[in-house]
């Protein structure tokens, strides 16, 4: 089983990433290539926006799908895409996972970490993209973005929002017309997780 983290762990890539023990994470992470070059960067480059509406202009553009790959479309690649997101909660015990939506070139995942985020991230990541690009026959190509997106939930009613919010963004992207029609989630995969 895996041990539980005892304090606070950090580690930086491109962006900081902080995980206290026993709070909830918000992870995103996207296709390689799904966003135009220079996208983020020209968010940073202006100081007004906070770092959530950052997220949510970065967001918004890849809902939008209007650029790079979009392989989460393929429903064989969504589907090993959710069924790996599942495994690692039911069967690897890694986390407990409490939303969750595979979109077109994006995904976003409420969980409770078990295991250490990186090896949560590492072990999704791996999995997901090698049985992807053996369904899309693209052997040894990069498939996911190297960088993700976390935020350690700071109480109850930012856990509701973060959790309507994964589960309604198809229905913000356009792409059903409630939250229970997308295949990919957990709405529609296994109802309302705890």
């Amino acid at each position: 089983m895996p041990r539980k983290p005892t304090r606070m762990a950090y580690y930086e890539r491109n962006l900081p990433h902080w995980h206290p023990p026993g709070k909830s994470i918000f992870l995103t992470w996207r296709l390689h290539g799904s966003l135009p070059r220079g996208f983020l960067g020209s968010l940073k480059d202006d100081p007004r926006p906070t770092a959530g509406e950052r997220f949510r202009k970065a967001d918004a553009r890849l809902d939008r799908a209007e650029d790079g790959p979009l392989w989460l479309k393929d429903e064989r690649v969504a589907d090993c895409v959710a069924e790996a997101i599942q495994r690692g909660a039911n069967r690897l015990g890694h986390y407990r996972l409490h939303a969750f939506v595979v979109m077109p070139n994006h995904i976003h995942l409420l969980i409770h970490p078990i295991a250490s985020l990186e090896r949560i991230t590492n072990g999704l990541k791996g999995v997901s993209a090698r049985n992807a690009n053996r369904i899309l026959g693209r052997v040894g190509e990069r498939f996911w973005q190297d960088e993700s997106f976390d935020r350690w939930v700071r109480n109850g009613a930012e856990f509701e929002r973060i959790r309507t919010y994964i589960e309604r963004n198809p229905v913000t992207a356009g792409l059903v017309g409630k939250p229970e029609d997308w295949p990919w989630s957990s709405t529609a995969k296994c109802g309302k997780t705890t």
